[in-house]
């Protein structure tokens, strides 16, 4: 696949992605991890019967589902920027709860130093404090809607390097998947599920009839990322990010068959295609990421 870039003041360039809260996540049917146990605690909070045991099975698609009806919304089982709103609820220092459970899930997350106790103690206001300062939400004990969507949508440090997508999105196994023509790797996503850059650097965003809607990604050492399929753009162009930003919305656009990201690797001095599974193999399992030069350049195709 060849990629093209359309750049000129004749292409509509979104804002950059830090002028708004995070978008809310999706969350659905065979997910797992932090969002989907903060999911379970807020529809335990609602008196559902579930376990939060962080992996969304039958039981908890089910309790989804009823929620919505109840709450006057399509009943499609998917926890999204209409189910997010509706399911979370103020909490304040002193509250005991299950919705004070799933913000210590998310303070967790986020680095905070608190235990799921459920109960909103002096360890878990430290915790919101600092989360607020640092993200620019307002002072307070209390967590409202726009606090609860960054803690919900915005992604925790990452040091160095990140995922292409949020770590609870797909599984480990879905990243050491062959390419079917050339190296890269498809993940399979949700249109919308927000995409994230892997390493600092500057994006140059793309639009043409291969790649759809999508960036790359370069960084100081000259290596490429190549993202594509996007939704939507959610940085402009020439914008600088950091690893762990979000800078695009993955979709369906350009030359696919299917809503899925696109993700590749150029590395230089003549632009060649490496294989990006080992390099996020490692991101994913917390291990030293090897240099883009370094990874092979054959044999992960069929």
């Amino acid at each position: 696949m060849s990629v093209g870039l359309l750049i000129g003041t004749n292409f509509a360039y979104a804002d950059p992605a830090a002028a708004a809260a995070p978008n809310w996540p999706l969350v659905q049917s065979g997910h797992a991890g932090d969002r989907v146990t903060t999911v379970q605690h807020l529809l335990r909070h609602d008196g559902a019967s579930i376990d939060a045991d962080g992996q969304f099975g039958p039981k908890t698609l089910s309790a989804t589902k009823s929620f919505q009806s109840a709450n006057g919304l399509d009943s499609d089982g998917i926890v999204g920027p209409m189910t997010w709103p509706k399911l979370t609820v103020d909490v304040d220092s002193g509250d005991a709860n299950e919705a004070v459970k799933a913000l210590q899930v998310l303070l967790k997350r986020h680095g905070g130093e608190v235990s799921v106790s459920g109960t909103y103690d002096t360890a878990t206001g430290d915790a919101v404090a600092a989360f607020k300062e640092e993200h620019g939400v307002g002072g307070g004990s209390l967590v409202d809607d726009t606090t609860w969507q960054y803690l919900v949508g915005a992604s925790p440090p990452v040091g160095d390097h990140s995922l292409p997508i949020d770590r609870d999105a797909l599984p480990r196994s879905e990243y050491d998947d062959p390419h079917h023509d050339y190296p890269a790797i498809d993940l399979p996503t949700p249109t919308g599920t927000p995409a994230l850059a892997t390493v600092a650097g500057t994006v140059v965003l793309i639009n043409d009839s291969s790649c759809g809607k999508g960036v790359n990604l370069t960084d100081a050492a000259g290596n490429r990322y190549t993202y594509c399929h996007f939704s939507a753009h959610s940085v402009s162009n020439g914008a600088q990010v950091a690893a762990g930003e979000q800078i695009g919305l993955t979709g369906n656009t350009g030359n696919s068959t299917g809503p899925h990201l696109h993700f590749a690797i150029r590395v230089p001095p003549s632009s060649t295609s490496v294989c990006p599974q080992n390099y996020l193999l490692a991101i994913y399992d917390g291990t030293e990421v090897p240099d883009p030069t370094t990874l092979p350049r054959s044999g992960c195709t069929y």
